[in-house]
């Protein structure tokens, strides 16, 4: 028994499990990716949201949600957004942008979906993990965030389970990016609350 009692103690110190343990973990590798992220990615991007008439948005799985977020988050910004598969989806055309939440830049539906997108002359920018990967042929700028991927990727390695810390990271670039267009736009926050939804 007590050595049972020593192991599950030496386990616990190896690998805190308290809450506040764990909310450390996740701040601190938020706040080394989002450093080690290219500001000039960001700005490229912010600039391609501002001159697309409307900007469509694709993933799958937590990327879908955390995308789901960051296009209600610039909808209240008076940016179209569109989540591809909506069932009040418009046509895609040239004046338009996708934007891919994709880790690996392999996974099947969003890769076919920028290649439809770019047959219909519309810019393609991702937001991922991995560059060199099937989706570059299809995008027009690629923000790198240097997060951990799926296993095989030679990516930096997450305490936290699978590709949490992407999908985290992906959330607060969104809401950077649209706390920025507000700034730049000199938005009055007050004001955003006339695109909040109130069938509610």
């Amino acid at each position: 028994m007590t050595i049972t009692t020593t192991a599950a103690t030496e386990a616990a110190t190896q690998f805190p499990s308290s809450f506040r343990d764990c909310e450390r973990i996740i701040v601190q590798e938020l706040a080394d990716v989002l450093d080690h992220m290219d500001e000039t990615q960001i700005d490229a991007l912010v600039n391609l949201i501002a001159n697309a008439h409307k900007v469509f948005f694709v993933g799958v799985g937590r990327v879908e949600l955390a995308l789901e977020a960051i296009a209600k988050r610039l909808a209240h910004l008076g940016v179209d957004t569109v989540m591809v598969g909506q069932i009040t989806e418009p046509a895609i055309c040239g004046q338009d942008l996708l934007i891919v939440g994709s880790g690996s830049g392999k996974t099947g539906f969003p890769l076919f979906i920028a290649g439809k997108a770019k047959s219909f002359g519309a810019k393609v920018a991702r937001i991922g993990i991995v560059e060199d990967c099937p989706m570059k042929q299809y995008t027009d700028l690629f923000v790198h965030v240097p997060a951990a991927g799926k296993p095989g990727s030679g990516t930096k390695p997450s305490q936290q389970p699978m590709t949490s810390l992407f999908e985290q990271s992906l959330l607060l670039v969104g809401d950077a990016i649209a706390m920025s267009m507000v700034r730049k736009r000199d938005i009055d926050l007050d004001s955003l609350w006339e695109y909040h939804a109130n069938l509610e």
